[in-house]
């Protein structure tokens, strides 16, 4: 039962297991928060006093530190976590984080993992208009066209100088 490291490991390993066997693999997802304890409070209270909080050199980064420095104590402890179990293999692929920002990446990225559970298709989704141009240019379209096709898709805005401040109204006669 590995706890990888990173997200994308996770997603990687777990996309191939439900590749494999998509009727019977199953993705959990496990949001908790735990308020601390009065103990809890006070132990960090006096891990904070002995390990006071590092100063900004003048370099303008802050040398590294942990995470229990830098939380304040009276704060819950958030944790989300991923588990993609398979009963008939026994394989089991855990992730957990304790990021905000992660939390609605992963839970995006989870509709894409259940399209091969539901049997449909893989939807590749390009970033960039570039990589559109690279891959229509692959097929054998020409040159015009594509650059027609890039107008199209991200029009240039030009931007006139200057303020564009509200018009007075004239006054009644």
């Amino acid at each position: 039962m590995p706890l990888f490291k990173t997200s994308a490991e996770w997603y990687e390993q777990s996309s191939l297991l439900l590749k494999a066997r998509p009727t019977t693999a199953r993705i959990t997802s496990k949001y908790t928060v735990l308020k601390p304890t009065a103990s809890k409070i006070s132990k960090r209270q006096k891990y904070l006093s002995k390990h006071p909080k590092p100063k900004i050199s003048s370099t303008g980064s802050p040398p590294p530190s942990t995470s229990a420095a830098v939380q304040d104590p009276t704060e819950p402890v958030v944790t989300f976590k991923l588990k993609t179990y398979d009963p008939v293999s026994g394989a089991c692929l855990q992730y957990q984080t304790a990021k905000a920002a992660e939390v609605g990446r992963l839970v995006g990225s989870l509709g894409r993992l259940g399209r091969c559970m539901a049997a449909l298709p893989e939807v590749v989704e390009e970033t960039s208009v570039a990589a559109a141009v690279d891959a229509g240019a692959g097929v054998g379209v020409a040159a015009p066209m594509v650059e027609k096709d890039v107008k199209l898709v991200a029009p240039v805005v030009e931007q006139k100088a200057g303020g564009g401040g509200k018009k007075k109204k004239k006054g009644k006669k």
